[in-house]
């Protein structure tokens, strides 16, 4: 069940080995196999895009009307690389620890070594494409710092660093659609996997224009359908951002690796209404030049700039001296969070803290910081309707990434044999917290570097293997019976959920979703609130299958059945999100079980029965079996992570 596939040759050497010795597959037999690449991000249009270049049919997908939709887009503030420009002492070792000790060691050691090891072939890789990343005034690319770290890794291009690396995936996705190497298929959803012989061949997807339902063949499927923030109803990520691909998968036998590792930002706007839909991110990058505070004096009302600098509390600064506001994600918001907590807040909700640029714009001037940072300052300001330049910025911690996700082997495929899972969709590199400007790297390294190298190890075998090989042209193998199954089961769900026609939205479930899971399993956990968020989830599927309000039919245009789908999806997900927390009895990055904390109040590990991967088979409605992966260090050393 657990065969991670990883070289038996030490860390260092394990990719070079795992190249020189993965089988190939000939330009000429390239041309006889079909790939299936479901998401057009970062990670589905890198991976699609070079496929097609070596040679293979590729049949893309995306729910948007275009692959530059993609929620990849709105990342803003950059992506790792252990180039060492800044000559401060980085290196790909030092990129390692940091990631590894970034995720408090709950994450796979091959993987981040070969993560790390990637990541400067992006930089030139996506240079080469024309990314416009800053530059400094001698040419040579600009760097700044991000949390979790003590030098200066992060490329970025401006404060929109996700859309131009999208940009560029995106030219060469239309490069091999224009070659008629990639066929796109734009507003289809991936609804269900078909498996033909235990092998995953293909899927059914659906034509949201009209509603039909159509039969794909492919020789191999890759999953590159981002997370599932969405879970929690407001969160930073695009809102129709889901998990329904990688959970019919799961429910088709693809292991569920660590779903309760969900990473919460504190640099966001605060929520500003109870039937707000979308939560906006400020870039972790602004914690480079923001100093982040709150009154020191409890129940303090007056505006920011009446209140001096000695009566302000910089809890950051002062908690964690050596690394300040630049904490990794998930300290720095239960610190805001505590304060908030305990009265200090700002704001008319007294749920937000300051984010304050005036030591900055004293220091470097406004136009400095508008070459940085000035895209963000014009979001704020015309979300809020505040000037970031003359008054602080208002934050608060929100759902954003989610480090859990399918379980995947070193080649990144799923426990489904040909089926892949690639980028924030998969479990692997991220343990229990990302650190800043590592999801880009991730994304683009499964999709240019690591996808084009482990695929054929597993596709060789399809090549002539027989004179009954699968290879072929693909209508006859969609007329099979494993499609005409998949393709009733789905029928037959879409039909249920038309035919309930009951009183509540579609919405309204979400929303409650959301609720019980950012009270119960967001910033801080408990067993008591695990326990009763499962028995509440529990009955809120059941009264969803009953009163859930679907207008319109199958067969159509209809926006509300495709949401409503995704949230019967996230209302499984989020029943197994409590199950997970719930087992894992300590605390570690962004899962902070209030049981389980040091004198200090920081997250408490337990190595010694918790230094493992939780990945859950489904079995039935609220049933899963536990497999554990143990994580096995050889360069890093279990360490309390300190940041102080």
């Amino acid at each position: 069940m657990f065969d991670a596939k990883i070289p038996t040759v030490p860390l260092d050497r394990q990719w070079q080995t795992y190249q020189e010795t993965a089988r190939l597959i000939s330009p000429a037999n390239k041309r006889q196999l079909e790939i299936i690449v479901i998401g057009t991000g970062l990670a589905g249009a890198s991976a699609a895009a070079t496929l097609a270049e070596q040679g293979y049919r590729v049949k893309a997908f995306c729910f948007q009307d275009s692959p530059r939709r993609a929620h990849s887009i709105a990342a803003q503030g950059g992506i790792n690389a252990a180039k060492n420009y800044q000559n401060d002492g980085d290196s790909v070792r030092r990129l390692f620890y940091d990631t590894i000790k970034g995720g408090d060691y709950r994450s796979r050691e091959a993987n981040v070594y070969r993560l790390a090891n990637i990541s400067t072939k992006i930089i030139d890789h996506c240079v080469a494409q024309g990314v416009p990343f800053a530059r400094e005034y001698s040419g040579m690319l600009s760097n700044r710092s991000f949390g979790g770290t003590q030098v200066q890794r992060t490329f970025y291009a401006a404060g929109q660093t996700g859309q131009q690396l999208l940009l560029g995936a995106y030219q060469a996705l239309e490069r091999q659609i224009e070659l008629g190497n990639i066929t796109m298929y734009t507003r289809h959803e991936m609804l269900e996997i078909v498996q033909i012989d235990g092998k995953a061949r293909g899927i059914i997807a659906r034509n949201l224009l009209t509603g039909e339902l159509e039969r794909h063949f492919g020789h191999a499927v890759l999953l590159c359908s981002g997370g599932y923030s969405n879970v929690f109803y407001l969160s930073t990520n695009a809102m129709g951002s889901n998990v329904s691909a990688t959970w019919k998968a799961h429910k088709q036998g693809a292991l569920f690796a660590n779903p309760c590792f969900t990473q919460i930002h504190p640099t966001c706007i605060p929520v500003a209404g109870e039937y707000q839909s979308k939560l906006t991110l400020m870039s972790e990058s602004l914690r480079n030049d923001g100093r982040i505070w709150v009154p020191k004096t409890l129940g303090d009302r007056r505006l920011a700039p009446d209140i001096p600098e000695s009566e302000r509390d910089y809890f950051l600064e002062r908690r964690y001296r050596a690394y300040g506001n630049l904490v990794p994600r998930d300290i720095a918001s239960r610190a805001v969070k505590e304060v908030c907590d305990a009265g200090y807040g700002v704001g008319s909700s007294h749920r937000a803290v300051y984010l304050d640029f005036t030591d900055a714009l004293r220091r470097s001037g406004r136009e400095v910081l508008q070459n940085k940072y000035g895209n963000l300052f014009a979001m704020y300001a015309q979300i809020t309707g505040e000037d970031p330049y003359t008054v602080p910025m208002r934050i608060y911690p929100a759902v954003h990434y989610t480090m859990g996700g399918l379980w995947v082997d070193y080649e990144l495929m799923t426990t489904i044999p040909g089926l892949y899972c690639l980028g924030e969709a998969n479990f692997s590199e991220h343990g229990a917290n990302r650190l800043g400007a590592s999801a880009l790297m991730q994304g683009l390294a499964d999709g240019y570097f690591v996808i084009p190298a482990t695929i054929s190890n597993y596709l060789a075998n399809d090549v002539g293997s027989s004179p009954n090989s699968i290879v072929g042209e693909a209508s006859r193998n969609e007329n099979r019976p494993e499609f005409a199954r998949a393709e009733e089961m789905v029928r037959a769900r879409l039909d249920r959920l038309i035919d309930i026609r009951g009183t509540q939205t579609v919405t309204s479930f979400h929303r409650r979703l959301g609720q019980i899971l950012w009270a119960d399993c967001g910033i801080v956990r408990t067993a008591t609130g695990l326990q009763s968020a499962i028995q509440e989830i529990q009955a809120l599927q059941a009264e969803f299958w009953q009163d859930v309000k679907i207008p319109g039919k199958v067969p159509e245009l209809n926006p509300e059945l495709d949401r409503a789908q995704r949230v019967a999806d996230f209302l499984e997900l989020g029943e197994l999100m409590c199950v997970d927390a719930l087992h894992r009895q300590e605390s570690c990055g962004c899962h902070f079980r209030e049981e389980f904390q040091t004198d200090t109040g920081e997250a408490q590990r337990r190595d010694a029965e918790y230094a493992h991967v939780a990945a859950w088979a489904y079995q039935q409605e609220h049933q899963w079996q536990l497999h554990l992966e143990a994580l096995k260090f050889e360069l890093a050393q279990f360490s309390q992570r300190s940041y102080k």
